[in-house]
């Protein structure tokens, strides 16, 4: 008789379809639509600070001015000649100083289209001209109110506000910049240290971030500024003497060191709160099952903090920094609000909101505050929602629902 063989039943394994990056982005998007509009300002402040030369369209240091035309010349002139034959004359006066070219003339006398004059005025001097030379004068274009020549209007100084504030933005994301890597990396550091070896180094650490805490933080900011940022400050003289870092204008800031030393000590004022918020994290990580298992198979600690700690609290570091990071750009608005910040005429948020800015718009010339205000709002909002999106993201509940809708090809778009 014949035997019967079981064989055994094959199950294919399906994979889930696969869907490219542009979809995925599209979900996220639709999952986070406001975290997806802070990336976009994001990403024109990083186009402005890096690409501010192109984008500005005036010098934000130069004030722009307005040429008014009187006459033009019927006839060429020499060096030496006292008068000259013009179209019209109407628009020319006794005494009035005009230029023409590079040389200001003084009206003395007119006779019909004959104009006698003094030659090599305010120190200038003459020089011939051809036919056809305007008579006229220059003045600065202060305070004038948006237009289409200037969308954001002109300053007290006749400085375009627009170009002002798009470079600006270099200065914010410089300072943002380097005081988040320095704190957050020097924070982060003190953290894991202090809550995974505990005891003695635990206390001390977190005696001293009580301290740094204990202050009001404009206070704190202040102090540390006025120590460390004064023309004589130890820390100056040694990055001044010690490192390549230049004191004058690099990579397009201008007073590079006066404003990197600003960044070192908004990141100083960083520090604290995130090694105490990264020291409450590792307390409980370093309670799993893993971590004892490392240490029951001879693993160091420095092994373990640097393989086993961090990887489990490098995503709320990030989140850490995309928070504080717009916190470090209002800083810097704030202490040059209060005059010990970037000094003027460099191009700041924070300093174009002071000073006589400020007065002019008590007195209804609000655009020269106004727009760099704007900026600085859109810049914290933005860094914010994508501080929440990427929190959302990291999120290993919220990352699950995300992968089964992405298990269904994304059905839901």
């Amino acid at each position: 008789m014949a035997r019967e063989v079981a064989a055994p039943l094959a199950f294919e394994e399906v994979a889930p379809p696969r869907i490219s990056a542009l979809r995925r982005s599209l979900q996220l998007t639709r999952r986070h639509p406001l975290g997806a509009f802070g990336l976009l300002v994001i990403a024109v402040l990083l186009f402005a600070g890096i690409f501010a030369e192109l984008a500005a369209p005036y010098d934000p240091l130069a004030p722009n001015r307005i040429a008014k035309t009187f006459a033009e010349l019927s006839a060429p002139v020499d060096a030496e000649a006292t008068e000259f034959t013009v179209g019209d004359s109407s628009d020319l006066g006794f005494g009035q100083t005009v230029g023409i070219g590079s040389e200001q003339i003084i009206v003395l006398l007119i006779a019909g289209n004959t104009i006698t004059v003094e030659r090599g005025a305010e120190g200038t001097e003459p020089v011939a001209h051809e036919a056809g030379a305007a008579l006229g004068s220059t003045a600065v274009d202060a305070v004038s109110g948006p237009s289409v020549k200037h969308p954001f209007g002109t300053d007290r100084l006749g400085r375009d506000v627009l170009s002002r504030t798009i470079f600006g933005a270099r200065i914010s994301l410089m300072i943002g910049l380097v005081s988040i890597i320095f704190g957050v990396t020097v924070g982060s550091f003190l953290g894991v240290v202090s809550g995974y070896i505990g005891r003695f180094v635990d206390s001390l650490i977190q005696r001293s971030v009580d301290a740094l805490l204990s202050f009001p933080p404009v206070v704190l900011l202040l102090a540390i500024i006025t120590v460390i940022g004064d023309e004589g400050s130890a820390v100056r003289i040694f990055l001044a003497d010690n490192t390549p870092i230049p004191q004058g204008t690099f990579l397009g800031v201008p007073d590079f060191l006066n404003i990197f030393v600003i960044s070192l000590g908004i990141g100083l004022a960083v520090v604290a709160s995130v090694a105490r918020i990264v020291r409450g994290a590792v307390l409980s990580i370093k309670e799993n099952v893993y971590i004892d298992a490392a240490k029951a198979m001879g693993a160091s600690d420095a092994r373990i903090m640097w393989r086993h700690i961090f990887p489990n609290v490098a995503a709320l570091i990030v989140i850490l920094g995309s928070i504080t990071l717009p916190l470090a750009i209002l800083a810097e608005a704030a202490i040059s609000f209060l005059g010990v910040g970037v000094q003027p005429p460099v191009p700041s948020w924070g300093a174009d909101m002071t000073g006589p800015n400020r007065e002019l718009a008590l007195s209804g010339t609000w655009w020269p505050v106004f727009f760099p205000g704007l900026a600085l709002s859109l810049v914290v909002l933005g860094f914010n929602m994508v501080g929440d999106a990427f929190r959302d993201i990291s999120d290993p509940r919220l990352r699950g629902a995300l992968g089964a809708d992405s298990g269904r090809g994304g059905s839901g778009l």
